[in-house]
């Protein structure tokens, strides 16, 4: 089934070219804590991810965002890395996703939205 979708669909970790081209050219540099894993170019300067489920930009962390865009040179695994007490942990952009941020008052929230207190007055006409 892995298989098909490989072949099939773009959006679901790798397709079967970029599978064939990893095979090919490229070294293993590393993976995160979500399960991304991080490849370069053999004798080359291309570096890619594989996403570990669906292709998710935001779900890449800073430190091998930075990697893969050419902010640093050195990969995260091959330096020692300790994040400040205030930072907090990486997460991905949930927007038009279930777990998004929704207010009182959204309509997708499902709570009431809070009655007016009387200090509006409209706008009329003269």
């Amino acid at each position: 089934m892995k298989f098909l979708l490989q072949f099939f669909t773009w959006w679901n970790g790798q397709t079967l070219g970029t599978r064939f081209h990893t095979w090919r050219k490229g070294e293993f540099v590393g993976e995160d804590g979500t399960g991304n894993k991080y490849y370069r170019e053999r004798g080359g300067n291309r570096r890619w991810v594989i996403y570990n489920g669906l292709a998710e930009p935001s779900a890449v962390p800073p430190e091998w965002h930075g990697w893969l865009h050419y902010t640093v040179d050195t990969p995260p695994t091959e330096e020692e890395y300790t994040p400040h007490e205030w930072q907090k942990p990486h997460q991905p952009n949930m927007t038009g996703t279930s777990a998004a941020y929704r207010p009182d008052g959204s309509i997708l929230s499902g709570a009431k939205r809070p009655q007016a207190t009387g200090d509006y007055e409209a706008w009329q006409p003269e």
